[in-house]
């Protein structure tokens, strides 16, 4: 029986242990059908393309009832398998020096090739942290930009939220195979991404469970399908410092948020500022970099965009426009908070105010978002 290309590929897919680039190597040398017919015993495929004994035996005795129920399975949860060379593809994936074979994504196909920005940090990030990652991911789904990001804790899951309070689709890219949602709780979560046109993929198996080794594997594909990675929050030792690594790899821009010198969920953020990352405190930080970006309007049925170019210079110019609040932002009183929680008694001293007016001047900061009251003080925030 002729089997299909979506067979194929998937046994090139369990070929064990050679490289991704050696597969796609032969495939264009062979061509994808010929790597695996075998005439007489012999075949194309030998030991002079440096493939050991079990290799050639996947080439020359394909595992053909796993990959039919790898098929059976994804069919079963409404998964699609988005092959190589299907239009689908991501084609940015294709410029990563391992990109997979196959793609397994649930939800809406059209948006793999979209504009992406990953926004990935900390899962055990502040709530300031949540916030800015939130705040970020709407605007710039605003500006039509799809946010990418690991349907992880903390800021993950604050950057698909913040996509989806813009009603916008948000793609999710995770470390298990598609029947597993991983953590448990976000499975309303992932829920909510695909009934507003996004996308959860995997490159991995229907049933293969989450193991430390494959959250690597899965942060090189969020840096690969995006245009450039923000980080929000993450420690010195933290996936998310090696999402940011493969993005420097992959030739991504890589963006990220300062936060206070106190706060350790920083030091990652601070270290890779350091290194030449771009500081991000606005969308507006991260659009500017890029060339274009794509003019805010509706999402269609598919989750593309209907839009129209505008240039970096007139998000700029919006940016500073809405700054209503830079009166404020200067005022002599608000540099008397720290980041750190600053009691009520040093700012009277830091400033040399009466109290009274520290005290009614502090309730204006706080009603414009510039400080935050908390237990023994306050925090700028």
């Amino acid at each position: 029986m002729t089997k299909t290309k979506k067979q194929y590929w998937l046994a090139l897919k369990l070929v064990p242990r050679l490289a991704t680039y050696k597969k796609i190597a032969l495939v264009k040398k062979f061509g994808l059908t010929a790597l695996f017919r075998c005439v007489d015993k012999s075949s194309i495929v030998t030991k002079a393309h440096g493939l050991s004994s079990k290799q050639m035996a996947a080439f020359h005795y394909p595992d053909w009832p796993r990959v039919d129920e790898i098929i059976q399975l994804s069919s079963n949860i409404n998964t699609d398998i988005i092959l190589y060379d299907d239009i689908h593809y991501p084609q940015r994936l294709k410029e990563i020096y391992d990109p997979p074979l196959v793609l397994f994504v649930k939800g809406n196909v059209n948006i793999l090739n979209t504009q992406q920005i990953a926004i990935v940090g900390s899962r055990y990030a502040s709530i300031k942290g949540r916030e800015t990652a939130l705040e970020i991911a709407q605007q710039l789904a605003q500006h039509g930009y799809i946010i990418t990001s690991g349907l992880a804790l903390g800021i993950d899951a604050s950057a698909h939220l913040g996509a989806l309070a813009q009603c916008a689709p948000t793609i999710a890219v995770v470390a298990t195979g598609l029947d597993i949602v991983y953590p448990s709780r976000h499975r309303k979560l992932q829920q909510n991404i695909l009934e507003h046109n996004g996308a959860v993929i995997s490159e991995f198996y229907p049933s293969t469970q989450p193991k430390a080794g494959h959250f690597p594997k899965r942060n090189r594909l969020i840096s690969g399908l995006s245009d450039g990675v923000l980080v929000v929050e993450a420690e010195l030792k933290s996936g998310s410092l090696i999402t940011a690594r493969c993005a420097l790899e992959q030739n991504r821009d890589v963006f990220a948020v300062p936060s206070s010198i106190d706060n350790p969920q920083a030091k990652g953020c601070h270290w890779l500022i350091k290194q030449g990352a771009k500081l991000v405190e606005d969308s507006a930080d991260v659009i500017e970099e890029l060339t274009t970006i794509v003019q805010p309007s509706l999402y269609s049925k598919e989750g593309t965009l209907n839009s129209t170019s505008k240039t970096k210079e007139d998000v700029i110019h919006q940016r500073e426009e809405k700054s209503p609040l830079k009166v404020l932002c200067n005022d002599a009183l608000l540099a008397s908070v720290g980041f750190e929680i600053t009691p009520i008694d040093k700012v009277v001293s830091r400033s040399k105010l009466p109290i009274d007016e520290v005290v009614t001047r502090l309730t204006i900061l706080e009603l414009s978002g510039l400080i935050s009251a908390v237990p023994g003080g306050y925090i700028k925030v």
